[in-house]
């Protein structure tokens, strides 16, 4: 059985990936960029993962596969970065907190290693997801 791991995720923005995000959000690029989970070196322990490796980031609202890659910042245990997009917001409850605004600074979350075939989530497929 695969390992998992309790994280509080975090959405930040970042330019490269918002600006592949505004050429088209169905390129590679802006998958690559957008499709990610940045990790603690030791979590990244704890899955037994690697850099590249599709990670399942599941919660009570949705679930999505995504890339891991080790952050390169102090260490952080237990807290992970994603950056705003189709993505991560698959993860973020339609409860508001104070001040009308969704909650995107504090997502609890379960990590595991998916199975080397499977492949980060398609955006057609979140975007379906959005629809239903």
């Amino acid at each position: 059985m695969a390992a998992e791991v309790q994280v509080t995720i975090v959405t930040v923005r970042d330019i490269f990936q918002d600006e592949a995000g505004r050429k088209s959000r169905f390129s590679d690029e802006y998958k690559n960029l957008s499709a990610l989970i940045i990790l603690d070196k030791q979590d990244m322990i704890r899955l037994e993962a690697k850099d590249g490796q599709k990670l399942l980031v599941k919660n009570d609202v949705g679930s999505v596969i995504v890339a891991a890659r080790t952050s390169e910042d102090d260490m952080h245990p237990g807290l992970a970065f994603m950056y705003n997009s189709p993505w991560s917001n698959q993860l973020v409850s339609d409860v508001v907190c104070e001040g009308s605004i969704p909650e995107f600074k504090n997502i609890k979350a379960t990590l595991s290693t998916t199975e080397e075939n499977m492949n980060i989530t398609r955006i057609s497929e979140l975007q379906a997801r959005m629809q239903s």
